[in-house]
């Protein structure tokens, strides 16, 4: 099932006591080097920090509080948004001094909410779905909580979640080599506010291995919202690359791009030479350089760096003020800020460059005949 009109109050009139939470207090490990020196939330995504995006999908369902849930340099959030005015939201940031697990960091922004109904997030899931939909649901079937499930064509690699025909969730399964359904916890989440006061405070807390079967146990009503609408976590160099590209494609929704839809996205003061090709949701971000006949296809280049003449950049993230020297080919890479990589050097397969490090020319190379 994928939604149910609600017969009593207009779902319009509810969004009025909805507040957001989206915890963004991870240290994004996986995409290193390039959160050594930025939150994966803040790094930019289609050109625009990948927080705004979901931000923006919040504004656009009608909710406009949301507190965020920082940890790992948390300045960063509030020096760049702000009180959220200009993206119409009110934001409040609460810091998460120790490792609380993700049961463990809604319960610690509690006292900063006052609605009835909160809608969690997990700050680095990339969605298209609906999210007044989930509203709708929640408040359709009076739910303690309610889950976004997504439908994948793989779901070994997650956690399943079977619901029942009305929707109700029947248990929450560990990954597993023979799933019993498609359905995979997509990371969004609405509450009843008191359950939320239920959770331990200042300990850490899995809402995933602790508080959900809890609820089941307890005979909770817990729903399911299930689609199979766009999704990505967005945690490795390689999901993060499409992810970018799927938004600068216009495959993946995001009101903060305004309907942009293409091959490539040049952001303000880039140049590119005369004879480069940009494909592939390629994304240049602002002062870039992009030097005469280089080629980028799902690249993603971040502000400042500069690809030089002749070099070939594929489904890899430059970072900020990164050189990719002349005829060099950089192929599922990450290359991080400052870092220079010389000419006709070769980096594949997942090779990662830590920031200001320097590769002389043909410093690297592999062969390319495989």
């Amino acid at each position: 099932m994928t939604s149910t009109t609600p017969s009593s109050a207009e779902p319009r009139d509810l969004i009025a006591d909805t507040e957001a939470v989206v915890l963004v207090g991870g240290k994004g490990t996986r995409l290193r080097p390039l959160t050594i020196s930025a939150p994966k939330p803040m790094l930019p995504t289609a050109g625009l920090p990948f927080l705004t995006h979901l931000l923006s999908r919040i504004r656009a369902a009608g909710i406009r509080r949301v507190v965020l849930g920082t940890s790992f340099k948390a300045e960063v959030f509030e020096e760049h948004f702000g009180d959220g005015s200009d993206l119409d939201l009110e934001l409040t940031y609460v810091v998460e001094t120790e490792p609380l697990g993700t049961g463990g960091g809604i319960r610690n922004v509690l006292d900063e909410l006052t609605a009835s109904t909160i809608m969690v997030f997990n700050g680095d899931v990339l969605g298209g779905t609906d999210l007044t939909r989930i509203l709708d649901l929640h408040h359709a079937k009076s739910a303690d909580l309610t889950m976004h499930l997504v439908r994948v064509s793989d779901p070994r690699a997650f956690g399943c979640v079977p619901t029942d025909d009305d929707g109700r969730v029947l248990e929450f399964l560990e990954k597993t080599q023979d799933p019993p359904t498609d359905q995979i916890n997509a990371g969004c989440y609405v509450f009843r506010r008191d359950l939320i006061a239920q959770i331990p405070e200042g300990v850490p807390v899995s809402v995933e291995r602790e508080t959900f079967p809890q609820l089941l146990a307890e005979g909770k009503r817990v729903f399911g919202f299930v689609d199979s609408a766009y999704w990505r976590d967005m945690g490795t160099p390689e999901d993060f690359v499409r992810g970018s590209a799927d938004l600068v494609r216009g495959i993946a929704p995001s009101p903060a791009l305004h309907g942009h839809a293409g091959e490539s996205l040049v952001h303000e003061g880039a140049g590119i030479g005369a004879g480069a090709v940009l494909v592939g949701g390629t994304v240049v971000g602002r002062g870039a350089e992009i030097g005469a006949g280089a080629r980028l296809d799902g690249a993603v280049v971040f502000d400042g760096a500069r690809i030089e003449a002749g070099a070939t950049v594929e489904r890899s993230i430059i970072g900020f003020g990164a050189r990719i020297g002349h005829r060099a080919l950089i192929r599922d890479g990450v290359i991080g800020d400052g870092a220079d990589i010389g000419a006709r050097c070769e980096l594949l397969r997942g090779a990662r460059v830590w920031p200001g490090v320097v590769i002389p020319d043909g410093g690297i190379r592999y062969s390319t005949d495989m």
